[in-house]
């Protein structure tokens, strides 16, 4: 979610608040009561303009903020959601936008050790469902209610994977991004940018062995100056070699593309 300006500011500054400080089972709950309340002022226009309008009190934004979920959502959840109506926002969509993204983190920040886990597996269910044409469709069908997809999900992971991979899987279906392979992959950058690590797509015709897997891993760190974690895809039509997306970078080392710079050269 690209929020920017002064909503990019308050969002900084609420990440900062949302800290260290909570257990494991605390971040869980202030990530999934702080995706609810995004949802909320999503579906209602008239208080989302409200609790971010520049023009009204301050005090009496919170104050509408506390009369509305006290009670209904943990201190932690209600403190978060109490600043972001205290700060301001670029556009009105901003807020529930940032509160969503702090309900990820807080999500993954409750997994502690996990992680990596998490990561993997978000990647894992991106790729099940961009190679399964049918599974996309259902995920995606707006004639099925989100219950009802969420449900799927649920069917598909419950029980094979992480809670929080769980969690995160259904929130893709109906949140704020435009479709659910977009929010797992902004869930894997959010999960690696909590470990302090950047994210690497390699895509290689054979499985990476553990050593050449961990030799990448390294070579890659000191590249960029930050732990890297890698989502690895095994493509037939990779021929030899490597290609590795980081960001905007991409290194492409296979045999294929060697071989048409070779050719380029010949015919020059």
């Amino acid at each position: 979610m690209d929020v920017r300006g002064a909503s990019a500011d308050a969002l900084t500054g609420l990440t900062g608040e949302l800290g260290d400080s909570l257990k494991a089972a605390e971040f869980s709950a202030v990530g999934s009561e702080l995706f609810e309340v995004a949802q909320l002022l999503r579906s209602e226009a008239g208080l989302r303009r409200l609790v971010t309008d520049p023009s009204t009190a301050v005090a009496a934004k919170q104050g509408l903020v506390k009369q509305l979920l006290e009670g209904k959502v943990s201190s932690a959840a209600l403190a978060l959601v109490s600043s972001a109506a205290g700060r301001r926002w670029t556009a009105s969509r901003d807020l529930p936008n940032a509160l969503e993204r702090l309900s990820e983190i807080a999500t993954v920040r409750s997994v502690g050790k996990d992680g990596d886990k998490v990561a993997d597996e978000l990647f894992g269910f991106s790729q099940l469902i961009s190679g399964d044409h049918e599974l996309r469709g259902a995920l995606t069908d707006p004639s099925r209610s989100v219950e009802d997809r969420r449900g799927l999900v649920s069917t598909l992971l419950g029980g094979k994977a992480h809670n929080a991979t769980v969690a995160l899987a259904q929130r893709a279906i109906g949140g704020g991004y435009r479709d659910p392979e977009t929010a797992l992959a902004e869930y894997q950058r959010v999960a690696a940018d909590v470990r302090g690590q950047s994210v690497a797509t390699v895509r290689v015709a054979r499985p990476l062995s553990k050593d050449h897997a961990a030799r990448l891993s390294a070579a890659l760190q000191a590249k960029y100056g930050r732990p890297v974690h890698l989502n690895v895809i095994v493509d037939p039509r990779v021929v030899g070699g490597i290609t590795v997306a980081i960001g905007d970078d991409v290194i492409d080392g296979t045999v294929s593309t060697r071989l048409a710079e070779a050719s380029r050269r010949l015919a020059g």
